[in-house]
Parts: structure tokens; C-alpha cells; sequence
């Protein structure tokens, strides 16, 4: 018998109190420009409206684009985003590097782990140099990349180490994406609570068995956490298991150099509105606000009315930011205090991301009524 998803029409009375703008201006620390160079003055437009004063491309030496089961991307010149967004928008928009972490899934990583960390190494100062703020790390690390003998690199291979100990000397951060959602290591059933969104990103299920498992990729990351205590890391979507809050709070706990964003997460953490309440109180300064969806102000508006009100029963954005009229479930906002929106809003960001400080006390934007 075939699987229908049916959704009934919802019939409460809900209030709405959806911002128009965000409560204080807004650094979206986890963002991309999505291939999407004729776009960037859309991408400023929606800016202005909602408040975001600056944005970040994590992958500005790469055209990374949604297409047919997941995403693609290729490598491109990092000299692109600076020359483009300068013209633009001047101090709009800020980036990290992937550095040499970005080959095609079906090729090794590196034959020779020596001349790749070499490599590495030289490009990060290189890039650094010429503006890079952080490096980023994709899922693909752990999950796909292999060496030239077929075997899976880990991402705490002690053979990488030098690598995350030149981000400690440079002062860059480190955002490292390991494991997806439970149920995208899950068989695609319709008892998987992600079962339509596997069918619309086949490329994101990682249910075959010859893929490390969830808690595999997360020790390992853990450990790698451990070992380099200098580097700061940034753990995204909510260190990438939101379905366990109290793990995620622990990890803080035990790791004073990590810091998570939300990106891309509101549906997994506005179902369990108290824990997450409580989670983005007790963690204030170390939550860094993020989107991870191409910028639209309706996807905005929505992560604002999840952290700043108490509305009840609405609809999160989807992973490429629309706002569905029949998501999976629906979410609740944690209305948390002016002063932890602030942190989370921009004063994190400005605290752990090297040079944004002197860029955002020269935004022209902030000085706009």
C-alpha cells in the first residue's frame, strides 16, 4: 500500500506577533551566497528590510548551489567574494575558507597526507592574510572523504592536527559540520520523521551502513574538541543533535572553546520550546545566530519570532528557507530577554570572530533610523 502523508487543517486561534525587524541589528554568522553573485543586491535588499547587518559566506572559495537530491558545489576564486561584495555592499558581508576541504566526493582527499597538510596550511595563512575569518569545515569530512587507499579520513586523524593548531595561532575558528539529523542516518520508511525530507534529498541519507554512524561521527569530532583545546570551534546546527539537548548542553559544559548556532534548526528546537528555552539561557554567550537558507524575509522574520516571542503552532522555514503550509510539525517561540537576544544577535559573533568588531563599528547601516 502506498505511504500518504496527510496533514489536517488546523483549526486553533493563534496570535501573531512575527517582527518585522529583528529586536537588535543582526550578524547571520552561518550563511552562504549560494552561487548566487546576480543576486547579492536581492540578498542586501532583504538584509535592510529585516535587519541583518551582516552576513556571512562560509564557502566563498567555493559556488555552492541546491541541486537534485542535496547540494553541489565546485571550487571558485576566493578574490570573487571581496571584489563583488565590496562593490555591492561594502562591510555587509564577511567569510570563512574551506581551504583544500572541498573535492569532488568520488576523489581522495589527498594521496599524501604530508604535502595536503603542507598544502592546507599555506593556503589558510594565504587566506587569512588576504581576509579569510574562519575555516570551514563540510559533512563530507568524516563522513566521505578517503585517502588514496580507499580509507575513510577521520576527522580526528592525528595526521590533520597541524591544521587545527594553525587556525589556534591565526585566531580563526574552526566551524566543523559532523553527523546530519537522526533520521537521516535512518532507513527511509515513513516512520522516519524525516522521511519526506529524504525523498526530496536523497543525497542526504546516510542509512547504508557503509556510512560511520550518527554517535561515530559526533565521538570522534568530540575527541578532536579535546585534543585541541587552543582552537576555537563552532558547532553548527545546534552541534548537530538537537533531538538531545542535555547532550548538547553537557558539551558546552565540558568545552569552554566550543560555541553552536542554530542554523537550519528551528523545526528540531522549537517542538521542545521549554529545554530550549532553558538551553539558550543557561548558554547565552555561547549561541551564535545563523540561517544556513537563501535569504528571503519571510525565512527571517520566522527565526525572529521564534526567539523573541511566545506565539504557539506555526510553521518553520524548510531547509531551503520557504515557509511550508504543511511542515513536518509545527513550533513554538522561546521569547527569551533582550539581553540574551543581544548576545545571540550580534555580541557572540563580534566576540569570536576575528576582525568583525572593527567592521561592524564602521557599519553605516547601524547608523540608519
Amino acid at each position: 500500500m502506498p505511504f500518504l502523508f496527510f496533514m489536517a487543517r488546523c483549526l486553533l486561534v493563534r496570535d501573531d506577533h512575527t517582527p518585522g525587524r529583528a529586536a537588535f541589528p543582526v550578524v547571520d554568522a552561518h550563511n552562504h551566497l549560494w552561487g548566487g553573485w546576480d543576486r547579492l543586491a536581492d540578498v542586501v535588499r532583504v538584509m535592510d528590510a529585516c535587519g541583518v547587518a551582516v552576513y556571512a559566506d562560509l564557502t566563498a572559495n567555493l559556488n555552492l548551489r541546491f541541486e537534485g537530491g542535496g547540494y553541489r558545489f565546485e571550487p571558485s576564486d576566493l578574490s570573487l567574494f571581496f571584489e563583488r561584495c565590496a562593490t555591492v555592499a561594502p562591510g555587509r558581508f564577511y567569510c570563512f575558507t574551506t581551504a583544500t576541504f572541498s573535492v569532488p566526493w568520488d576523489r581522495p582527499l589527498f594521496t599524501d597526507a604530508l604535502a595536503f597538510v603542507t598544502r592546507t596550511v599555506e593556503m589558510l595563512r594565504d587566506h587569512a592574510a588576504r581576509g579569510a575569518r574562519g575555516l570551514k569545515i563540510l559533512k563530507e569530512l568524516g563522513l566521505r572523504y578517503r585517502d588514496g587507499e580507499g580509507n575513510l579520513v577521520r576527522v580526528d586523524d592525528p595526521r590533520l592536527d597541524p591544521i587545527w593548531e594553525t587556525c589556534a595561532e591565526l585566531g580563526l575558528p574552526v566551524l566543523i559540520h559532523q553527523s546530519d539529523p537522526v533520521g537521516f542516518f535512518e532507513p527511509v520508511t515513513p516512520d522516519n520523521e524525516h522521511f519526506t525530507t529524504m525523498l526530496r534529498y536523497p543525497d542526504w541519507s546516510f542509512a547504508d551502513p557503509h556510512y560511520p554512524r550518527k554517535r561515530e561521527l559526533l565521538e570522534r569530532r568530540d575527541r578532536l574538541i579535546a585534543r585541541h583545546p587552543r582552537t576555537t570551534f563552532i558547532l553548527p546546527h545546534v552541534a548537530n543533535w538537537p533531538e538531545n539537548l542535555g547532550y548538547v548542553s553537557d558539551l558546552l559544559d565540558r568545552f569552554p572553546n566550543v560555541y553552536i548556532d542554530f542554523s537550519a534548526r528551528l523545526d528540531e528546537l522549537g517542538r521542545q520550546p521549554y529545554r530550549t528555552r532553558e538551553l539558550f539561557l543557561r548558554h547565552q554567550d555561547r549561541i551564535l545566530f545563523g540561517t544556513d537558507m537563501p535569504a528571503n524575509e519571510a525565512m527571517y522574520r520566522t527565526y525572529f519570532r521564534f526567539l523573541e516571542t511566545f506565539d504557539e503552532f506555526f510553521a518553520p522555514p524548510d531547509y531551503e528557507g520557504r515557509i511550508p503550509e504543511n511542515p513536518r510539525w509545527f513550533i513554538y517561540g522561546i521569547g527569551l530577554p533582550r539581553s540574551v537576544l543581544a548576545r545571540i544577535y550580534y555580541r557572540n559573533a563580534l566576540r569570536i570572530i576575528p576582525g568583525l568588531r572593527r567592521q561592524w563599528a564602521k557599519q553605516a547601516f547601524l547608523r540608519k533610523p
